[in-house]
């Protein structure tokens, strides 16, 4: 089996991270293939940077899927182009911030979300509503982090992001923790041992999902939002002429 990581930004090192969160938890005989954008934002740091993310990280896809990829993971907690993706490909693909969500309301009666800037709030809380566990999140939190700041070795960001699980614990009554960005996939376990509460990483959920939807046969439905996208002329950097 083939699971395709897409990182939908820049940060090599970043992908490299996620990478290593995937193949901890992908069973034998399940290959990782780690990618990143060819060209767009460094980070993603809410509706502008996602805008310009997209289109290189279906290139990314489309080109997996050429390479034989049986699955795809959107390595954005914002679950960056999720739909647009969904259209391109049979295969099943999978947010990290949905798979995130989902893994935590089967192992908590109520959870709350980590991130990074206050900027990433308005989305988290909207994607779960879409999904329909708004009212199992107790409450998304910022702690203030940029996503880059998760890659500089001796910054405060571990530091303040259990922080602000102490606060969810006493003040939100969050029975579980849901880490809001990729970045930050290598502190889950960390992050568990430290306050005794089960801390989801995105990328271990999505990608343990993504497993199981292949061995059940799965594939992404055409029926609807999600059908293939309709053949037609395209001008500019996406297109010809």
């Amino acid at each position: 089996m083939l699971i395709h990581l897409v990182n939908p930004n820049t940060t090599a090192s970043m992908t490299a991270k996620a990478r290593a969160a995937a193949e901890t938890v992908a069973g034998p005989g399940t290959r990782i293939l780690a990618t990143e954008s060819a060209h767009g934002p460094a980070s993603i740091e809410g509706p502008y940077d996602a805008a310009f993310a997209v289109p290189p990280m279906l290139a990314r896809i489309a080109e997996a899927d050429a390479a034989g990829a049986d699955a795809h993971v959107i390595a954005c907690f914002d679950d960056t182009g999720l739909d647009a993706a969904r259209a391109l490909t049979t295969k099943p693909v999978l947010g990290i911030g949905e798979a995130g969500f989902h893994v935590a309301a089967m192992v908590a009666e109520t959870f709350s979300v980590v991130t990074t800037l206050g900027r990433a709030v308005p989305t988290i809380s909207a994607n779960l509503v879409r999904y329909g566990l708004a009212t199992r999140c107790a409450r998304v939190r910022a702690a203030e982090v940029p996503v880059l700041a998760l890659e500089e070795p001796g910054s405060e960001a571990c530091d303040r992001i259990s922080q602000e699980i102490a606060r969810a614990l006493t003040e939100d009554g969050a029975q579980a923790i849901v880490l809001g960005c990729a970045g930050m996939t290598d502190l889950a376990r960390r992050l568990s041992h430290i306050h005794g509460v089960p801390v989801i990483d995105g990328v271990a959920a999505a990608v343990t999902l993504a497993e199981a939807l292949v061995r059940l046969g799965l594939k992404t439905s055409k029926i609807g939002g999600w059908a293939p996208p309709l053949a037609k002329s395209m001008t500019g950097p996406y297109g010809e002429g």
